[in-house]
């Protein structure tokens, strides 16, 4: 005698496993986006003269590692911050830069999320402004041991104010573009994770 299949079971099985398979092709195409949009504020700014000191920039590609730490978690995050900065030094013909920017946005990044995890009540703002001082601070470092010289360092006083008023503009992007997004929008584009509620909370 042949076992009894639950048709009905078996169909609402297969919608749920649909519904997860247009939730992760949704994901992987935010995802894409969002890094595509950081690198394309990556190129443009690498064209626009520094701020005050050579190198110095506001940093606005930052603004999307940020969106995918809030919006998506700090695993997806890493993902944008690696691919953005290693197809932003392959494409401005200076590979030799992956060396700061990926150092820096990869530290830059777990900062945020520990900031994140550790203050709930933090704002993106001020976040952003303590990733954007520490982010100036590690290229410092990476360029003063790659350079086997420290004179540099007494430079960063003033690489980490202008960090902070670079990650003070950084900070309210982000804030404007979530609060931008419909709290309905922002869970059907997270599938309700706690970032999401986090996220509508944060801004």
């Amino acid at each position: 005698m042949h076992p009894r299949v639950d048709f009905r079971a078996r169909l609402g099985y297969n919608k749920i496993r649909m519904k997860r398979k247009r939730l992760h092709a949704k994901k992987i195409a935010l995802l894409a986006l969002i890094t595509g949009l950081g690198l394309i504020a990556f190129l443009i700014e690498s064209l626009l003269p520094p701020l005050f000191f050579p190198g110095a920039k506001i940093g606005l590609s930052n603004a999307f590692s940020l969106i995918a730490l809030v919006l998506f978690g700090l695993p997806e995050a890493l993902l944008v911050t690696t691919a953005r900065t290693t197809l932003g030094s392959v494409f401005a013909g200076n590979p030799s830069q992956l060396l700061y920017s990926f150092t820096a946005g990869i530290a830059c990044t777990l900062l945020s999320r520990a900031l994140l995890c550790a203050i709930p009540k933090i704002s993106l703002t001020c976040v952003s402004v303590v990733a954007a001082a520490a982010h100036n601070l590690v290229q410092l470092c990476v360029y003063c041991a790659l350079s086997g010289t420290s004179l540099l360092f007494g430079y960063a006083p003033y690489l980490a104010l202008i960090g902070a008023i670079a990650g003070a503009v950084v900070g309210l992007t982000v804030v404007y573009t979530l609060r931008g997004i419909p709290p309905a929008r922002l869970r059907q584009i997270c599938g309700d994770r706690p970032s999401t509620n986090r996220g509508e909370s944060i801004v």
